[in-house]
């Protein structure tokens, strides 16, 4: 089985992102950069960490703007060839139709993120929100799907209801915790076992590798604990 582990790589200091990928790079599947390490090591910082790993990188920017900007946006960022690209579903129908247009004839998968791992119902509800968590993401799933996407992002708890209605989805899943572990500031979360076994494709672990006193002994644990 190819490892699903995409460690998610967020500092803005590249000398520490290139140390921390070179002792993982063994044990995981991908590299996650998000904004912090993007916005402070840019275009050039993302070329040196796939260069150092040779690894598939999901850049997590989350677009979310109308059409034209998200279109134009992805177009600028294609010329890296991440393995995966995000936008928010919150957009809607057109924004995410434009992004799929925007990434056609490349290699890059386009996912739609859903309802933030750091959600819960009341955050939900003083958004807006009349919907539960599983119910908002099937919705925002089934935009991500008619528009085109490769699939979506979401919490494991979500993975049964998009697992339903879009079986070949690209199911990337944040808020991934073991047991040991504090939640932070994630709050629908399972352990690398259980969301796989729910569904998901890729996991993307942060704290619990970087933030561990040897990342590549904690990076191999949970490789081996998928096997």
């Amino acid at each position: 089985m190819q490892n699903p582990v995409y460690c998610a790589v967020d500092t803005a200091d590249l000398g520490h992102a290139l140390k921390l990928c070179r002792a993982i790079a063994q044990y995981v599947g991908g590299i996650k950069l998000g904004m912090e390490f993007f916005y402070g090591c840019g275009a050039e910082g993302f070329r040196a960490i796939s260069g150092e790993t040779g690894l598939p990188i999901f850049l997590d920017l989350k677009l979310h703007d109308i059409p034209n900007t998200v279109a134009h946006g992805l177009k600028a960022l294609l010329p890296l060839q991440p393995s995966i690209l995000n936008v928010h579903c919150q957009g809607g129908p057109a924004m995410l139709k434009a992004a799929v247009d925007a990434v056609a004839g490349s290699s890059t998968q386009l996912v739609g993120v859903t309802a933030l791992t750091s959600l819960d119902s009341e955050d939900l509800k003083a958004i807006g929100s009349a919907q539960q968590p599983e119910m908002l993401v099937a919705t925002l799933a089934g935009l991500a799907q008619n528009a085109g996407l490769s699939g979506i992002v979401c919490s494991s708890h979500e993975l049964g209801t998009v697992r339903a209605q879009w079986r070949n989805a690209l199911c990337v899943v944040p808020g991934i915790r073991l047991h040991s572990d504090a939640k932070g500031d994630q709050k629908r979360v399972m352990t690398p076992k259980q969301a796989m076994s729910a569904g998901a494709s890729i996991l993307v672990i942060g704290r619990p590798i970087t933030a561990a006193n040897d990342p590549a002994a904690a990076a191999a644990a949970i490789a081996e604990s998928l096997l």
